[in-house]
């Protein structure tokens, strides 16, 4: 396959998980937002979003003021804002268009309609008016975009990739996640006291879609152990890291070349941390710092398949 076809395939399904990760991050966000808590803490908890994001300096480079609308604004509608959803979901088209010939006619139609609607969505300003369900919309965009990459693609090489860079996105996204609803515990869910606990966790869960899948494999109290546990290490949890982990290590194995060993044994080195890691271990080394080693070798294994088989970061469109 042509490494400039492999890169758009590969950044077409990392720009649609990253708008749909971008989403669920918000959505937890505004769901906190509306539990009891001081002005402080609700500032903390934006622009600790912010800081995870790595968006912190660009943010406060263009606002003069940090507050969960202007927080909004950037995160969603900003084209000045490489990571905002606008921008993600213009960058998947561009890049789907770039490529119709490898894909599907449904895969091609599903992501210039996600667009369309999402102009629409921009000047009604809904994400302002209704931001839950706007946010809603945008994860149902990428689940049907992936619902139909899965049902009409042949699954060669081209499928490797756009599913490459879906479990490669999820992995840093989930990680991500975890990191700032953990970082800032503490001084948040637990001056709440228990019950603020309980839903500071419960939206968390939520955000990943994991609130049902924890009661059926716990049945019991939602504890944070348990939440990173079922994050982190939950084989049959499909947004957990060892399951993302585990994908990108197939897909690796799918499209191998000549030179993509060392990629393949950093992915099959970290798939193994993840996969033999226990909770108790991981906590007491400290969650931040697990996740920021996972996080470093995430973009170690990003660069490596970008010199292995995508177009020289220079020439990427």
């Amino acid at each position: 396959m042509l490494s400039r076809t492999a890169d758009h395939l590969f950044w077409m399904a990392r720009y649609t998980e990253r708008a749909e990760n971008t989403a669920r991050m918000l959505d937890v966000r505004v769901q906190y937002s509306l539990m009891p808590q001081t002005a402080l803490a609700a500032q903390q908890g934006w622009r600790t979003m912010l800081g995870v994001s790595e968006l912190e300096q660009q943010f406060d480079a263009k606002y003069s003021a940090l507050t969960q609308k202007e927080v909004i604004d950037f995160m969603v509608r900003d084209p000045d804002n490489p990571s905002s959803i606008a921008s993600c979901l213009t960058a998947a088209r561009e890049n789907a268009r770039a490529v119709r010939g490898t894909l599907t006619t449904e895969v091609w139609e599903t992501e210039n309609t996600t667009w369309i609607e999402l102009q629409q969505h921009l000047r009604s300003r809904m994400f302002e008016s209704h931001p839950g369900q706007f946010l809603e919309w945008v994860k149902h965009r990428s689940h049907l975009s992936r619902g139909v990459t899965l049902g009409t693609m042949f699954q060669d090489g081209a499928f490797n990739f756009i599913r490459l860079g879906t479990f490669l996105e999820r992995a840093d996204n989930t990680a991500r996640i975890l990191d700032v609803k953990f970082r800032f515990l503490d001084s948040d869910a637990i001056k709440a006291g228990p019950q603020g606990e309980f839903y500071y966790l419960a939206a968390l869960l939520r955000s990943v879609s994991a609130f049902e899948t924890y009661r059926k494999v716990y049945r019991d109290a939602i504890t944070p152990s348990r939440v990173a546990a079922l994050l982190i290490l939950e084989e049959k949890m499909p947004r957990s890291l060892v399951a993302c982990m585990a994908a990108v290590v197939a897909n690796l194995q799918e499209i191998s070349n000549e030179v993509s060993q060392e990629t393949e044994r950093l992915a099959g080195k970290l798939h193994a941390k993840v996969r033999l890691a226990v909770i108790d271990d991981i906590l007491e080394e400290g969650l931040h710092d697990f996740l920021t080693s996972f996080l470093a070798s995430i973009e170690e294994i990003g660069n490596g398949i970008g010199s292995d088989f995508l177009v020289p970061a220079e020439d990427h469109a």
